[in-house]
């Protein structure tokens, strides 16, 4: 049996206990992060041997996106089997392995959960179209009967987020609903049988030691009574703008609460962690009340541009939300399913973007609770936009209205070391090829150059773990500052950030401990830079 983390490290204490509540936790993408046996596609031995830079980096957790057994028709997000390993990233052995060598170097490991929906390989699916209509496995999936005179047209108005109508005819005439790829249907909540299965897939990865589960789609299980029509088209600009009938409805809140029974089952402050696009920051707070999840990932920050009124906005905004529920507030800059913000906030300079996402980088890092770091971004690596048609996987690419389908840039495996691809990501190759550019920012390119990214980012964590009034909190107190500049103090710390493109001028607060770019004139903050102070 895994030894649990529990039983290494000493559990947070204070008058609110919890590790997550100001953990940096890292996100990896099994497939893009290293290849151990040059088949140019990452798997778990890979990350077993990388858990050691994880460690030094200075992260408290690891979150690893899917490996389960999976057609692989959204890149494992379309899963077939929930308690085994797809043969491409390993075995169990494997799994229990990165888990186990985690914790013997005090990281902690969350795994991603899709509850939404599986794989139609899935064995329930599969089993429900060989029984036909009206048999008990149907039930466990939404299939109705089509509208129209020949039941030729989709139950309802739904529309994928990959694109096209949200419903699939199979070969008896019946529709299934799937919010995502035609792969991927969707499962009924309302039934006892998808719950008791889930409760159970929880014991199952919590049993091997696991700390916690990242949901996916947690905002989309439950569906509106009826499944009725939304009345409109473009249903995917509605996303995170207002509650929709497939989306963000209340009786989501009860299955929750039945997790949360079966994470307190066990020792070691196990955590689940909300992806939950939700229209409000308010109504994102409900799914980590008391008796509900841990965390939820704070999508009104990701979304929020490089601007300071709309910044401490935003900072206000989810601080207030939080605090009376008695949540820590999350903060993320980037991960597998948008544009790299060190592209996303140059405004088509390369420079530009590297710089602001350095001072973006020591914002975050300094604010109350707990953040989020993608795989490579403490490298500071760009978006790949230049990838070639035919190389491309994303699903929605291949779809005419659904998402951007141009995910694959921030999924290109990352560089490690040496001048040629694959950089040492692994003997045979990358599943997606990686830009000539990107040998000056491996991890061993960067690491003990003061000024590269890589030694940003670890001097900021350790800065972060060795400070009292870094981590946890609920509030910031902010300062006077000039018009485009954030100015916050948390204890003994201040932190500013200029996000113009003009140098300003401001009193220093104190002693510089890290600065994302280099001062020049005392008392002048230049463009685009945060700076960490002793005050």
């Amino acid at each position: 049996m895994t030894q649990h983390l529990a039983e290494t490290l000493p559990t947070t204490t204070g008058t609110a206990p919890g590790w997550w509540r100001e953990a940096v936790i890292y996100q990896v993408y099994p497939r893009s992060f290293a290849d151990s046996n040059g088949d140019g596609m990452g798997d778990l031995e890979g990350i077993r041997s990388r858990l050691p830079y994880l460690k030094e980096l200075g992260v408290d957790a690891v979150w690893l996106s899917p490996f389960y057994a999976s057609p692989q028709a959204d890149a494992g997000y379309d899963v077939a089997d929930y308690r085994a390993i797809d043969p491409m990233f390993g075995t169990l052995h494997d799994a229990d392995a990165v888990i186990r060598e985690a914790h013997e170097l005090g990281l902690r490991i969350i795994v991603d959960l899709v509850p939404n929906h599986c794989s139609d390989q899935h064995e329930w699916f599969k089993q429900a179209l060989r029984e036909g209509p009206g048999t008990p496995l149907r039930e466990r999936f939404h299939f109705r009967p089509g509208r129209g005179e020949n039941g030729e047209e989709p139950p309802n108005d739904w529309e994928s987020i990959f694109g096209g109508p949200a419903w699939t005819r199979v070969e008896d005439g019946e529709w299934y609903l799937h919010l995502f790829a035609p792969e991927q249907p969707d499962f009924n909540w309302d039934h006892p049988a998808v719950q008791d299965e889930f409760r159970s897939v929880l014991r199952f990865w919590l049993d091997l030691g696991v700390d916690g589960f990242r949901i996916d789609v947690a905002h989309g299980l439950v569906k509106a009574p009826g499944l009725p029509d939304l009345g409109r088209g473009e249903q995917l600009k509605l996303l995170g703008n207002q509650v929709l009938p497939f989306f963000d409805q209340d009786g989501v809140h009860e299955i929750y609460r039945a997790w949360r029974k079966v994470l307190d089952e066990y020792d070691g402050e196990r955590i689940g962690v909300a992806e939950a696009w939700t229209p409000t920051v308010a109504r994102t707070a409900r799914y980590i009340r008391p008796d509900e999840l841990h965390q939820a990932f704070n999508f009104h920050y990701l979304t929020t541009g490089w601007d300071a009124a709309a910044l401490r906005t935003t900072i206000d905004e989810t601080l207030d939300a939080m605090r009376p529920v008695g949540a820590p507030t999350t903060w993320v800059l980037s991960n597998h399913d948008v544009v790299r913000h060190a592209t996303r906030f140059g405004d088509g300079d390369a420079e530009l973007g590297l710089r602001r996402a350095r001072a973006a980088a020591l914002l975050m890092l300094a604010l109350p609770g707990s953040a989020y770091v993608y795989q490579g971004e403490e490298l500071g690596l760009p978006e790949v936009t230049d990838l070639p048609d035919e190389v491309r996987q994303d699903p929605s690419f291949f779809k005419e209205n659904g998402q951007d389908g141009l995910r694959d840039g921030c999924r290109v495996p990352i560089p490690w070391s040496g001048t040629e691809a694959p950089y040492g990501f692994g003997s045979g190759g990358s599943w997606l090829p990686q830009p000539a550019e990107w040998a000056g920012l491996s991890v061993a390119a960067q690491t003990g150059d003061p000024d590269s990214t890589l030694e940003l980012y670890r001097s900021a964590l350790r800065i972060r773990r060795d400070r009292d009034d870094l981590g946890a909190g609920d509030s910031v107190e902010w300062l006077d500052a000039p018009e485009g500049v954030l100015a916050f103090r948390r204890g003994g710390f201040v932190c500013t950030a200029n996000t113009t493109s003009e140098p300003v001028r401001m009193p220093s607060p104190g002693t510089v401990l890290l600065t994302s770019s280099e001062l020049g004139e005392p008392g002048v903050l230049p463009a685009d830079t945060a700076v960490w102070w002793q005050g």
